[in-house]
């Protein structure tokens, strides 16, 4: 069992920045991908970012490549999403999720905890 706890979110100008942190409980954290996911307003939840257990491989959204960066502190069972470079268009309630062993995926359907989101609010 995971828990998952998110926070950081909050109102920002475009064009600035913000630092996600999902800090996780359970004693399997370290052997589980992480993912960031956000849903907007009238909008399906859609992946941003994905981690794998060892840090040793991310991969991104196209829409937030090169702006935002996750990263895990395992000492801290902690991870990160660093977004850069805001746009009004990145508003939306961000959510962590943590992924089985032996699963690598995308999907929101194929990650098994989730937090409870943090609402992120860019204005123009």
């Amino acid at each position: 069992q995971v828990q998952l706890v998110e926070s950081g979110g909050g109102l920002v100008q475009a064009g600035g920045s913000l630092r996600l942190a999902c800090a996780a409980s359970g004693r399997t954290f370290s052997s589980y991908a992480m993912g960031w996911f956000r849903q907007a307003p009238g909008k399906e939840r859609e992946f941003v970012a994905r981690i794998s257990w060892d840090s040793g491989i991310t991969y991104y959204a196209d829409s937030v490549k090169g702006r935002f960066t996750i990263s895990r502190d395992s000492a801290k069972n902690t991870v990160y999403l660093t977004m850069n470079s805001l746009k009004p268009e990145d508003t939306a309630v961000y959510s962590c999720a943590a992924q089985r062993p032996g699963t690598v995926s995308r999907r929101v359907s194929e990650y098994d905890y989730w937090g409870q989101g943090t609402q992120v609010t860019v204005s123009s």
